[in-house]
């Protein structure tokens, strides 16, 4: 009987931690929020904006925003399994349309509002939507 009360006991705390961590992981939730909002603020400035001044206002944001969130990353105690794998392939998603948004947004598409518009949303989109299913995971 002790055996089975014990092991009743390890499965309500292995139940817990893992609420715990649950609950604690919707922080990279936030992270790509914040990450996609970004978006929509440096990619119709980098697209649009022009001369040394656009070039420093477009250095301050984007070097404010890696390194807040890279601070808020860094204090986070909760990773959940398959982290690395998740993020890469978010990033690496990201800076490939981040790529192709400067290229045809220079290029193709110079001075365009519309095409900076829809730029913007095009790169904030994979963060976007990586967001919402970790908040679905989290819950």
């Amino acid at each position: 009987m002790r055996e089975t009360t014990d092991a009743v006991d390890a499965l309500g705390r292995a139940a817990a931690a893992e609420k715990a961590a649950r609950s604690r992981s919707g922080w990279y939730a936030r992270y790509l929020w914040t990450y996609a909002a970004g978006q929509l603020v440096l990619v119709p400035l980098a697209l649009l904006g022009r001369g040394p001044v656009a070039a420093l206002l477009f250095t301050l944001i984007n070097a404010g925003l890696v390194t807040g969130l890279s601070v808020y990353a860094a204090r986070q105690r909760i990773v959940r399994r398959g982290f690395g794998a998740r993020h890469g392939l978010l990033i690496g998603s990201w800076a490939a349309l981040y790529a192709v948004a400067v290229l045809l947004g220079t290029t193709v598409c110079a001075d365009s509002r519309a095409s900076a518009a829809a730029a913007a949303v095009v790169c904030a989109l994979p963060l976007a939507v990586g967001a919402w299913f970790e908040v679905r995971r989290s819950s």
